[in-house]
């Protein structure tokens, strides 16, 4: 989740120079890009300003913190995944004693990061490598092999 404390400020910079929410908006969005505060977060921190609560701290939430998130359960996946890359979700739940969802949650976010650090070009020549081993093996029926 991001946090937006720093473009709360800026919200509420905006509001005390009299700028609209829909300025504002268009600021953020020029500023920070896809990062930007929603429409809604917005109007909903101008409506608050207005009202004259003028803190940027968010209200305090109801319910019970994350606990899944600690540096422990981090490293205790990675180590789990570096032991086996191939390991199922259900695997990593089994031996973590996380929920299935803390875990394939912490998958999805790895996995999008490491995949977002490659380029564009060296994934096209990484793909057209094994499309070409691929090919390879087809054409002898499964009796291909490459390496030792």
């Amino acid at each position: 989740m991001a946090d937006f404390r720093e473009q709360r400020a800026a919200v509420k910079f905006c509001f005390l120079l009299a700028k609209s929410g829909t300025e504002t908006l268009e600021m953020l969005k020029m500023a920070y890009k896809d990062d930007a505060m929603g429409k809604t977060q917005v109007f909903e921190w101008f409506s608050r300003f207005k009202s004259g609560e003028m803190s940027i701290d968010d209200y305090p939430r109801s319910g019970r913190p994350s606990t899944a998130r600690t540096h422990e359960n981090v490293e205790k996946i990675r180590e789990i995944i570096k032991e086996d890359r191939r390991r199922t979700t259900e695997e990593i739940v089994e031996l973590s004693g996380l929920t299935w969802s803390s875990a394939a949650r912490f998958v999805k976010e790895k996995t999008t990061e490491a995949l977002s650090s490659i380029s564009k070009d060296e994934f096209r020549q990484c793909f057209e490598k094994w499309n070409k081993r691929l090919d390879k093996c087809v054409s002898v029926s499964g009796e291909y092999s490459e390496g030792d």
